[in-house]
């Protein structure tokens, strides 16, 4: 996988009390498990027809690299497998894992839809970042990948896409 090159968020110092320390020194199995995820894929075991695989991570937050509040924001992902699925947790970890780095929109979507393709090289990908208003703006950030010769002969799957984010 790709390393991301963003600056990470200095950790907040812990008061000097006892418990503080404690609690500070001390991490969580979620912590833990989010540090050390890495993207995992399985076998795609309906080779004989194309289909659609849909995802929606509605938690995901990050930190802006300008003002260093958190930005929130759904992740819709979508993608039409050739011989790799994503699997689950794995991909769960992997967005949640972006919560204290500071990154632009822009960049976090194309870097979501850049470690998929690498890991799954699917015939299609798509990855949507539909940003929470801030300062009255709302940021729609979609990124696609087409792999070469797919296009043509999924033009099908479209009409069953509903809102036709991929470009079939």
């Amino acid at each position: 996988m790709r390393l991301r090159t963003q600056m990470k968020s200095a950790p907040v110092k812990a008061k000097s009390t006892p418990k503080a320390q404690a609690s500070s020194s001390t991490k969580l199995y979620g912590e833990l498990a989010i540090e050390n995820n890495k993207l995992e894929r399985f076998e795609n075991r309906t080779v004989a027809r194309r289909y659609l695989i849909e995802f929606t991570c509605p938690e995901f937050t990050c930190i802006c690299p300008r003002s260093g509040f958190p930005d929130f924001a759904t992740i819709y992902i979508k993608y039409v497998p050739d011989k790799w699925c994503v699997e689950l947790k794995s991909l769960k970890l992997y967005i949640n894992s972006f919560r204290n780095d500071k990154v632009f929109h822009e960049d976090v979507t194309n870097w979501i839809l850049e470690d998929l393709v690498e890991l799954l090289d699917p015939h299609e990908l798509e990855v949507k970042g539909d940003f929470t208003v801030r300062g009255n703006i709302h940021t729609v950030v979609t990124s696609r990948h087409v792999k070469q010769g797919s296009s043509s002969a999924m033009k099908s799957l479209k009409k069953k896409s509903q809102e036709g984010f991929l470009t079939l």
